[in-house]
């Protein structure tokens, strides 16, 4: 399989792995509803952001839907799309290191994007798919990228998405009014792909010419162009009229279904009777949307300019982001790649446009587990002040544009930022993380939920989930400082625990209880620092 180099390539291959796990802080003030939600955002560098969540999230992730800088060398914008922004300066100056001096814009982005798809590709289920927004600069190279990432096998499809309706007459040659959705799967053959819903101009073309009882229909054409032997055979109409499949084709079923679907009334020819034989389908039979395709259009799919109206509609008429990405287009695809409950992932968070279209499409469908977002924004203010405070009006409601009252969506999120690192490259707790800190990361990555907004509890208990006590021995808590003291389970340490009745799960830098002791106490240990494989 071709592969792709590029100035600094070496330096960035492994680097994934290199990049240290950090605590997350939270900061509910930033936050919005119930912090158990499940929805969370980020504020952070999303390489080292990825990292911090992988011990959480890794294998659990459905769909991933990024929108990447598209290095358009435009350098006007607050998004800098030349990848010069002074935190990718920084880490290509730490990571590439003398080399980075010599890089193109091109060498640039690619060193920025190939460690985050390393991570991305983890996070993904085995049924997972991740589709990745690109203009035509970096189109060949990302599609090289991805392929080398995820695998040429897994290559689902490349759409093109219909970004603006109009050409540009002021284009040098050519308007370019479409940008393009790389769509790769973790496991090709396990992928799962859903159909697209009709939308209300597609369902307009079912009518009840005939009135029928089983109501609206629209004809099929009843010819196919694969032979089919059996579908060879002459049709007669109420009139007289003969018809026979045209040149090269077949008629799709044989004559004994012909004369099934005719007693039954699914043939129609025509108002007056002489047109060409076709097959009625009814619209109340319709169990299953469409085959989605490839051609993403901009009635379906939105645009951008229609993207930049909605975004000023939430924020009363105030540009607050340049390239925003349509809720519909995100909507669209969160509808045939995920399903009620599934999580969905976006490392370039910008807008918000993807937590957006997760909480409508929850609006949408009360009555299903909730679809759940984790979203990474790397620029503080855009984090704070954009993505934020987008979700959270669409959340909770807000006065658009017009002074208008637009009801709220519902939902809330989690809001962290990182923190220190919590272990080094090679599993060593950071000597500055206090107890606290970790243990939030513990009970985070043991349930999947955050602690109680309360301060952490002083004692190893750190609290219960679903009747399982989750507890930590770290920095001394039961105040023995020492390696082989309080942080290791040992029988003596076992008996000063504070007690629960139920199933336990305990952190500790080691353990020296045997199989079955462990067992008769129902306790499952976990030894710190918590590793995930990153490889």
């Amino acid at each position: 399989m071709p592969t792709l180099n590029w100035i600094g390539k070496d330096a960035v291959v492994n680097h994934h792995r290199e990049v240290p796990y950090r605590l997350l802080r939270d900061v509910p003030e930033l936050g919005c509803g119930d912090p158990g939600s499940g929805n969370l955002l980020v504020e952070g560098d999303n390489l080292h952001a990825l990292k911090a969540l992988l011990p959480y999230y890794a294998g659990q992730v459905k769909c991933i839907f990024i929108d990447p800088p598209y290095n358009t060398g435009n350098e006007g914008w607050v998004y800098n799309d030349a990848v010069n922004s002074p935190l990718i300066q920084k880490w290509l100056g730490e990571t590439v290191g003398k080399e980075a001096e010599d890089l193109s814009r091109h060498d640039k982005w690619l060193c920025m994007m190939y460690p985050r798809l390393q991570l991305l590709k983890q996070f993904l289920r085995e049924d997972g798919l991740i589709f990745v927004a690109i203009g035509t600069d970096e189109l060949g190279h990302l599609c090289l990228l991805l392929d080398e990432t995820f695998g040429r096998d897994n290559r689902i499809a490349i759409a093109a998405w219909e970004t603006s309706y109009t050409a540009n007459q002021t284009a040098k040659h050519i308007s370019e009014t479409t940008d393009y959705i790389l769509i790769y799967g973790r496991n090709f053959n396990s992928a799962t792909v859903g159909k697209v819903g009709r939308t209300e101009d597609q369902l307009a073309k079912f009518k009840n010419l005939d009135g029928d009882k089983r109501g609206p229909w629209k004809p099929e054409n009843l010819s196919a162009g694969k032979f089919y032997a059996a579908g060879q055979f002459q049709i007669t109409g109420p009139t007289g009229k003969q018809f026979t499949p045209p040149t090269g084709r077949y008629w799709r079923c044989n004559e004994a279904q012909f004369n099934a679907w005719l007693a039954d009334g699914r043939i129609t020819f025509g108002k007056d009777g002489n047109g060409r034989p076709m097959l009625k389908k009814f619209r109340e039979e319709i169990t299953r949307g469409l085959t989605p395709s490839t051609w993403w259009n901009h009635a379906e799919f939105g645009t951008a300019k229609e993207a930049s109206l909605d975004l000023k509609n939430i924020f009363q008429g105030e540009a607050a982001f340049p390239t925003p990405k349509p809720v519909k287009l995100v909507e669209r695809i969160l509808q045939i790649a995920s399903s009620a409950g599934d999580l969905i992932l976006d490392s370039f968070m910008g807008s918000g446009a993807t937590a957006h279209a997760v909480l409508k499409l929850n609006a949408d469908q009360p009555d299903q587990p909730p679809r759940r977002f984790i979203g990474i924004e790397m620029e503080p203010a855009i984090a704070k002040d954009v993505t934020a405070e987008r979700i959270r009006r669409v959340a909770t409601g807000y006065t658009n544009a017009k002074g208008e009252a637009v009801s709220g969506l519902g939902g809330g999120f989690r809001y962290c930022r990182l923190d220190a690192p919590l272990f080094s490259a090679v599993g060593v707790i950071n000597p500055d993380v206090r107890f606290a800190q970790l243990a939030r990361h513990v009970y985070f990555t043991e349930t999947g939920e955050p602690l109680p907004r309360e301060r952490v509890p002083n004692t190893p208990l750190v609290g219960v989930y679903n009747g399982t006590g989750v507890y930590l021995l770290f920095n001394g808590i039961l105040g023995d400082k020492s390696r082989d003291g309080g942080n290791v389970l040992t029988r003596a340490i076992l008996a000063r625990l504070p007690p629960h009745s139920g199933p336990k799960v305990i952190y500790a830098y080691g353990c020296l209880l045997g199989e079955d002791r462990l067992r008769a106490e129902q306790i499952t240990f976990r030894q710190t620092p918590y590793e995930i494989t990153t490889s």
